[in-house]
């Protein structure tokens, strides 16, 4: 009797069709990738988009830090670090995760403080005639040609136009092209990593449209063929569930045409179209969350990145001192209060959403900009070294158990290890040196697979 219950023909048959069915698969979802992904995005109104703009952000950052904690302990208690109070008995190790968290912020305020800056043309700017958009669509070319110029632009760039809805769609395309056009004539290149971001999305048609309309203008302006990426921003419900109750979002990346790169949550439109009352709409309300996770199941592992939304709270303090004269000591101290105030709520959102497994989110202000840092070295430096000490050891017991004949049936979470330190790459959190200290390799590393890293490990054991 032989084991062979299935004829060659037949199986070969079924597994060429398991072939196809898994190489779609791994098209769609190649995985976490190690390229780049920005921690945050500012976005500015396109009427104050002048020459020089990030770093006169990156200047407002680090004036606000030092104004209201010019040291680790203040910064640390101003944001509420777990278990945290400055105090003389205070662990070493939280000390240390404090200096570190604010060595590293300053550091970055000084060298790259913008990592993702967006000309608004939408709810950051408003409605205007038509003669005045067209005016700061071109003043605002003019000084992203400037920018590309003196190399001073931030590593990702682009602009948000209006919603390509009824009222709006002439309007968005106008100043799509005329930004498009004085940025090409002006500098003969669009900058690296730029993109268009489309707002308050409802339908896939609105992202074929735009990425038609991107085919059209590349194609006039001399501009590579799909150089130009899209943003698509989930802030209605419709963004993510269709009139017949599928699941949207894959359309609509699907309708991009291989353009878009990021899906964003607009967290209050979206809670808005939720028909929450306003009193109620909140960063972390469980409507957002529902949003969050379902763009994370329709996108993770895919190519497209996630990105969460605002805190409208701003860190601005509320006595300025008239020329010539000081504010009291109760006017100082308010300031203070209400700063730190704002600084803990943007802190907790940034946290909540890292839990939640998104590493980038909006900034409104400069002087949000520290606590974003903050934030996401905070959120990965306290998980380092328990995760660099579980990663080697999950390694080794997944290589032992392979060599010895046994099962070792915890591999998701080994692959959780390895995702904590790619997302912490990506943002900028945890050096490459940190990585390695768990044992594994760059190189390793960079495919992303905890199995192949043990089987890398197998094969070394037994040259």
């Amino acid at each position: 009797m032989t084991d062979e219950i299935l004829e060659e023909a037949a199986l070969n048959d079924l597994m060429s069709e398991l072939r196809a069915a898994n190489d779609a698969f791994n098209a769609r979802y190649p995985g976490l990738a190690l390229t780049r992904q920005p921690v945050h995005t500012v976005y500015g109104g396109a009427n104050l988009y002048k020459p020089g703009a990030a770093l006169k952000l990156a200047d407002l950052a680090m004036k606000h830090l030092n104004d209201y904690a010019e040291n680790a302990t203040k910064f640390a208690v101003a944001l509420g670090f777990s278990g945290y109070d400055g105090g003389v008995d205070q662990p070493a190790s939280d000390q240390e995760i404090a200096e570190k968290v604010f060595t590293r912020v300053t550091a970055k305020l000084e060298t790259e403080a913008i990592e993702d800056h967006r000309v608004d043309f939408e709810d950051g700017y408003g409605a205007r005639v038509d003669a005045e958009e067209d005016g700061h669509a071109v003043n605002a070319a003019l000084a992203m040609a400037d920018g590309i110029r003196s190399e001073s632009l931030p590593p990702f760039v682009g602009i948000r136009i209006k919603a390509l809805t009824e009222e709006s769609k002439r309007r968005a395309i106008r100043t799509l092209q005329l930004f498009l056009s004085t940025l090409i004539d002006q500098a003969g290149q669009i900058p690296e990593n730029f993109v268009v971001t489309l707002p308050k999305v409802t339908s896939p048609t609105q992202a074929s449209v735009l990425a038609t309309c991107l085919d059209m203008i590349e194609k006039r302006l001399g501009i590579a063929s799909g150089s130009i990426r899209i943003e698509i921003m989930i802030e209605t419900i419709q963004s993510i569930f269709g009139p017949s109750g599928e699941l949207t979002i894959p359309a609509l990346i699907d309708a991009g045409d291989g353009r878009i790169s990021a899906a964003i949550l607009g967290t209050y439109d979206y809670t808005a179209t939720c028909n929450i009352a306003s009193t109620y709409q909140d960063h972390r309300h469980p409507a957002a969350d529902f949003a969050r996770q379902m763009m994370q199941v329709s996108l993770t592992g895919t190519e497209v990145s996630l990105s969460d939304g605002i805190t409208n709270l701003m860190p601005i303090p509320p006595h300025r001192a008239a020329r010539g004269s000081e504010l009291t000591v109760e006017q100082r101290m308010e300031n203070i209060e209400v700063v730190h105030h704002a600084w803990r709520v943007h802190f907790d959102n940034i946290m909540h959403s890292l839990k939640l497994g998104l590493y980038q989110g909006w900034d409104l202000n400069p002087a949000q900009i520290p606590v974003r840092y903050a934030a996401v070295y905070y959120f990965f430096l306290t998980g380092l070294a328990e995760s660099t000490t579980r990663l080697t050891t999950f390694i080794d017991k997944a290589a032992q158990a392979t060599l010895s004949g046994n099962t070792f049936d915890d591999a998701a979470t080994g692959q959780g290890l390895v995702n904590y330190f790619i997302n912490g790459i990506n943002c900028g959190a945890l050096t490459m040196a940190e990585a390695t200290a768990t044992g594994i390799t760059a190189d390793e590393l960079k495919t992303r697979s905890f199995l192949k890293i043990v089987q890398n490990r197998i094969e070394r054991k037994t040259r």
